[in-house]
């Protein structure tokens, strides 16, 4: 199954609240089996400065992918929140898969 990931910034903290990379598409493209694909939906990020990032999930056809992939400017660096969606079904920073991980294993070890 194929699964497109793609990013935008609802929320712009910028001086005139644009975003440079508006007009461009940012897409990932990645194959899962049907069972180990992520939901489709919005996930958000808020970077705690104004900024926002929302990174849209959708199952597609192969005829999309080979759209988006061609259109895709990148990621912007951003690649880190497809991995936080894939691994933990949401956006997640370092401090916060920390958290999230010590909390698993102290109910573990419960």
């Amino acid at each position: 199954m194929k699964v497109s990931f793609t990013l935008s910034m609802p929320n712009r903290g910028s001086w005139n609240g644009g975003w440079s990379g508006s007009e461009r598409v940012f897409a990932i493209v990645k194959d899962f089996a049907p069972t180990k694909a992520p939901e489709e939906g919005s996930h958000y990020y808020d970077f705690g400065d104004g900024w926002g990032a929302s990174v849209l999930v959708r199952h597609i056809d192969a005829k999309t992918a080979r759209v988006l992939k061609k259109k895709s400017a990148g990621f912007c660096g951003y690649d880190w929140m497809v991995d936080s969606i894939v691994w933990y079904g949401k956006i997640m920073n370092n401090a916060q898969k920390k958290d999230h991980l010590e909390s698993i294993s102290k109910a573990k070890g419960s």
